[in-house]
């Protein structure tokens, strides 16, 4: 992932911070994030550790959302953290950057150079996470579970066209992010695997024939 501050110097980052005048908070593991930040329009920063978006459903069962690692970007404008089921949760201890959203977007600002490479690099993120939500809709239009599972396999082949990959989150999270039943996810995994389409050691899985299912 591109960090938000990538060709920016020391001394420019610390230009940044002076002229948006960010706030950065330290969050122990497991701890919630959003009631620090709440209520507020913000962008938010992880500058170390990682975390979490969860969303709880009507049971008080929580969904995973997406994660977020090193130099990941979420806020009220670009996720779901506005929501009253929406939690953000410290997956380690985390050091999280605050910008007031009326700061980032002062006019003003755009005078500095530094500003402009750091609102660039912003923006292709910005980008890349409305990219990857298209890609969830994708699959969340299957009904079946299976079509859920080789729409997934399909876009993380496109995106290096080799025919392994390594999901970036437990299985767990992947019946979240399907929106399917685990139990019923696991037992489909198992009838790729029985039709020798798919191999699975820990989180890589492998295309075993990628044609076969479609993913040319």
């Amino acid at each position: 992932m591109k960090s938000p501050f990538a060709n920016l110097s020391k001394v420019q980052i610390d230009k940044l911070y002076n002229l948006l005048g960010v706030h950065i908070y330290n969050f122990h593991k497991s701890e919630e994030i959003l009631p620090t930040i709440k209520g507020g329009n913000i962008l938010a920063i992880i500058l170390e550790g990682s975390g979490q978006i969860v969303n709880s459903d009507y049971n008080g069962n929580e969904i995973f959302m997406e994660n977020l690692n090193k130099d990941s970007v979420f806020g009220t404008n670009i996720s779901l953290t506005n929501s009253d089921d929406c939690n953000v949760i410290a997956k380690e201890n985390t050091k999280v950057l605050v910008i007031d959203y009326n700061k980032l977007m002062n006019p003003e600002n755009l005078k500095y150079k530094y500003f402009n490479i750091f609102f660039s690099n912003l923006f292709d993120i910005i980008n890349s996470k409305y990219k990857e939500t298209n890609e969830r809709v994708k699959i969340l239009e299957k009904k079946q579970i299976r079509d859920k599972l080789l729409e997934y396999f399909d876009i993380e082949y496109r995106k290096s066209r080799l025919n392994y990959f390594y999901l970036p989150f437990s299985f767990k999270e992947l019946a979240d992010y399907l929106a399917v039943n685990r139990s019923a996810m696991f037992r489909e995994l198992k009838s790729l695997k029985d039709e020798h389409f798919i191999e699975i050691n820990g989180r890589k899985i492998t295309l075993l024939n990628a044609k076969s299912i479609n993913l040319i």
